[in-house]
């Protein structure tokens, strides 16, 4: 797995040092990886977690898919694998929405899934409540 973290935006969470900021950020692309190995039998090969301003996560994951999948998408069922995995990751929400709260001490108010299921590539948004930040 392919981590990048190399940049670190002007927001609140600096003030406890690029470091600690980095290490979040590092901490939950991680977590990210191990719970899509633990819900669909592999984890993505690249990962990475940025702060869209303080209260957006964003996490890309790319090469995410299973050998099944993989046939779906060389038979061009883009929608039918994007159906497929959107409705599971749905289904768990609770589950990204948990590292996410741990990890930055802050309550997530929603929570997007995406994917273009013709290149593998997936995001997973979160959006954090207002108020105290953790990180």
């Amino acid at each position: 797995m392919d981590e990048q973290s190399t940049t670190t935006p002007e927001t609140p969470e600096e003030s406890n040092g690029a470091a600690a900021f980095d290490s979040i950020r590092a901490e939950i692309s991680r977590e990210m990886v191990r719970l899509y190995k633990e819900l669909f039998g592999r984890g993505p090969t690249k990962a990475r977690t940025e702060f869209a301003g303080p209260d957006i996560v964003i996490c890309s994951l790319e090469n995410t898919f299973t050998p099944a999948e993989r046939s779906l998408a060389e038979m061009g069922e883009h929608q039918r694998l994007r159906d497929t995995r959107l409705y599971f990751q749905a289904a768990t929400a609770d589950r990204f929405r948990e590292i996410i709260e741990r990890l930055t001490g802050r309550k997530v108010r929603a929570f997007i899934s995406g994917l273009d299921a013709e290149v593998d590539i997936c995001s997973e948004v979160f959006y954090l409540e207002d108020g105290h930040r953790g990180v």
